[in-house]
């Protein structure tokens, strides 16, 4: 079989993913649509309360993909089957244990359902509803650990396109069943067929991949090695449960201090913002594998020089997805779901923020990932959930709604922005990190200013509704990418992502 190099791995798998998830993306955003016009803003609302309920309650499981992807890294470059069936008997029962952990603390959030919803809509069998939703998400960690070792191997695609597929059905059978039934228990019941049929699919995947999976003759991994899993399993909790807090209490703060409506109207921006950032997040996971064995294979100057062209390369596209977000949020919404979901534009602008400094943190995140170096910042996780929840609530009783997504940003800056990359920089490059900080304050002005000169620009449209829409997405596309490619054309990093890109574009033509 013919062996491909990281960057056609990585090249492969981003795009595929990216294919996939903007497929499943238009699909969703098709169901959002007719949830929104079928059901009641209660239903918009309590769909996006439990589902933020129960990402936070999946804390269980965070780190468990992380941490056997990177304990497969070497097994796998080493060609060690013994070894990779070992982790892998390992994290299975992990996974096992997880879904009826999930299940079991979901359970005990039933008697505080009062207490989580202001404002209690008139839906019957409100508990009956959780408890679907609930069962959904214990069924998503059946037997889906065996994607993880296609993910370690540089194959994430397979995953991606069997996901994607899954998503797409579901999303039809959903759709059909709103317009002719509005039966909002048949949509849970699809939700929880598709689950489990996807992840018993891309099991079977796995096995006929790597049929080693299937023998029963399996060491245990020696107890230095299982204890190293161990203690990076508690480290990616700590970091894991800092994401959620930050990205998933946002709708429970909303719910608890404003109202459910409120909830609705963040559902439906939280659908497109989420929805860019998993394209983006796809094509960043589609390099992670790619990575891992770059660090088990090269030094550390060679992962730096690779990472400083990662880095610049999510401050181009975040800060272009940035700045368009910005221009056609409000349009969009309205357009696609009423007037009466609008945000004011202070409250997009903090959200948009919100999203630039997360994926200027993409970077720093999938080398620390691959090259496992959760332990050292894990007590940064702890913080950012505490300051995070503390502050939002406090600038929610001052602000309102603004005051909730403040408090994200606010809890970032002190934390993830800066400790994250200090620990790659010390605990890996060995390297002072302010060179780090140099280039990352020379992005931020960068968008900066490219954020002002395009809202000044997009400003000056006029017109009708769809005519605004279509311009301002054309002045978003071209400004932004002329002024980065004009200003970076003659860096290192640039030249590093263009030398990259044409040698796939040569070796396609002779392929």
């Amino acid at each position: 079989m013919e062996t491909k190099s990281r960057t056609e791995y990585s090249a492969h798998n981003t795009t595929i993913a990216m294919f996939s998830r903007a497929l499943a993306i238009i699909m969703g955003y098709v169901l959002r649509v007719v949830f929104t016009h079928t059901l009641s803003e209660s239903y918009v609302g309590i769909n996006g309360l439990f589902m933020d309920i129960l990402n936070i309650l999946s804390l269980s499981e965070m780190g468990l993909e992380t941490a056997i992807a990177f304990a497969l890294y070497k097994p796998i470059a080493d060609s060690d089957f013994e070894k990779q069936k070992s982790v892998m008997q390992l994290f299975r029962r992990f996974y096992n244990t997880v879904a009826l952990i999930v299940f079991g603390l979901g359970l005990l959030v039933i008697p505080f359902m009062d207490v989580l919803i202001k404002n209690k809509p008139d839906i019957e069998h409100l508990t009956f509803i959780y408890i679907l939703y609930l069962v959904n998400t214990a069924l998503s960690y059946v037997l889906v650990y065996k994607k993880t070792m296609i993910d370690a191997h540089q194959l994430m695609y397979i995953g991606t396109v069997y996901k994607t597929t899954s998503w797409i059905i579901q999303d039809i059978l959903q759709i059909v069943i709103l317009v002719f039934t509005k039966n909002f228990y048949l949509f849970l019941f699809v939700s929880i067929a598709t689950t489990l049929i996807s992840n018993v699919a891309i099991s079977i995947k796995a096995d006929s991949m790597y049929p080693f999976l299937k023998e029963k003759n399996v060491k245990p991994l020696p107890k230095d090695e299982k204890n190293s899993n161990f203690r990076n399993i508690r480290a990616m909790l700590m970091h894991k449960m800092g994401s959620v807090v930050v990205n998933n209490t946002d709708n429970l703060i909303l719910s608890s201090l404003v109202g459910i409506v409120s909830v609705g109207c963040y559902s439906n921006y939280y659908l497109v913002i989420a929805s860019v950032q998993q394209v983006l997040t796809e094509c960043f996971q589609g390099i992670t594998a790619s990575v891992g064995n770059l660090n088990v294979t090269s030094d550390a100057k060679r992962v730096r020089e690779v990472f400083e062209s990662v880095l610049f390369a999510t401050h181009w596209i975040y800060a272009f997805a940035a700045i368009g977000l910005f221009e056609l949020l409000n349009p969009f919404v309205e357009l696609s779901f009423g007037e009466q979901y609008l945000f004011s534009k202070e409250i997009v602008l903090v959200l948009c923020v919100n999203f630039f400094l997360t994926g200027m943190g993409r970077a720093t995140l999938v080398f620390r990932n691959s090259i496992g170096l959760f332990w050292f910042d894990r007590h940064k996780a702890i913080v950012e959930a505490v300051l995070n929840l503390g502050i939002s609530i406090v600038l929610a009783g001052m602000y309102g709604t603004i005051g909730v997504f403040m408090g994200t940003t606010i809890s970032m800056l002190l934390t993830t922005v800066w400790v994250e990359p200090y620990v790659l920089y010390k605990h890996h490059f060995k390297s002072p990190v302010w060179q780090y900080f140099a280039k990352y304050i020379k992005y931020v002005a960068e968008t900066a200013v490219l954020w002002f000169m395009t809202d000044r620009i997009c400003s000056f449209v006029m017109g009708g509704f769809a005519k605004q829409i279509l311009l301002k997405a054309i002045i978003c596309i071209v400004v932004p990418n002329a002024i980065i490619c004009l200003l970076n054309c003659r860096s290192k990093e640039f030249i590093f992502i263009f030398n990259k890109l044409k040698g796939l574009v040569e070796k396609r033509k002779h392929g």
